[in-house]
């Protein structure tokens, strides 16, 4: 879980944070907000460009999950997505495990709390398994992905991996230590396992 901030790079729209995971950096926008509520650009093309973001986006998603609803986590073998990530209601911790066996950080993965109220978004590449549990009594997530869903090329990595061991913040949690996980999700293989990037 990330609570200091390893570099910040400010421009003109976004503040960049770097994480442990290269290539995955947290996205501040300016949020410019009086007593009538508040405004920011949750995607600007130009400045996306400055902080290293160049790849377009084919697809919006948008989910709805309830308190400890687990979901992930997920990846495509082919068609491998990047993903912009952000909360507009709720709050969840966010995980990106890095699958590039040629990475320096193949196996590691980072956590980041998304909410409605920081308005932080997560940029994830391809190259990741990606997924998210809810905090809050419910949570709204939208995210932009760089390739179109392909269910016959979807993985997914068992969340309670115990190599992986991924610190879903469970033990402090009131509403058990148990998530919501579906069925496929259930199904996850181990990391070993795994099919994974070159």
């Amino acid at each position: 879980m990330i609570d200091g901030v390893s570099a910040t790079i400010p421009v003109s729209a976004l503040k960049k944070i770097v994480t442990s995971l290269p290539g995955v950096f947290i996205l501040e926008p300016r949020v410019f907000g009086d007593e009538r509520g508040f405004f920011l650009e949750s995607y600007h093309q130009r400045a996306m460009a400055e902080i290293g973001i160049t790849q377009a986006f084919v697809q919006d998603n948008h989910s709805c999950s309830s308190r400890n609803v687990l979901r992930g986590l997920h990846y495509q073998v082919k068609q491998p997505q990047g993903k912009l990530v952000r909360v507009a209601l709720g709050e969840i911790i966010d995980v990106a495990v890095d699958l590039r066996r040629s990475s320096a950080t193949f196996g590691k993965w980072e956590a980041v709390r998304l909410s409605g109220e920081n308005k932080r978004m997560l940029w994830i590449p391809p190259g990741f398994a990606h997924g998210f549990r809810v905090l809050s009594g419910q949570a709204h997530v939208l995210y932009k992905a760089t390739d179109f869903y392909a269910p016959e090329h979807e993985r997914t990595l068992a969340w309670n991996d115990r190599d992986l061991q991924i610190n879903w913040e469970l033990d402090s949690d009131p509403a058990g230590s148990t998530p919501i996980v579906s069925g496929k999700d259930q199904r996850g293989v181990a990391f070993r396992d795994a099919v994974v990037f070159d």
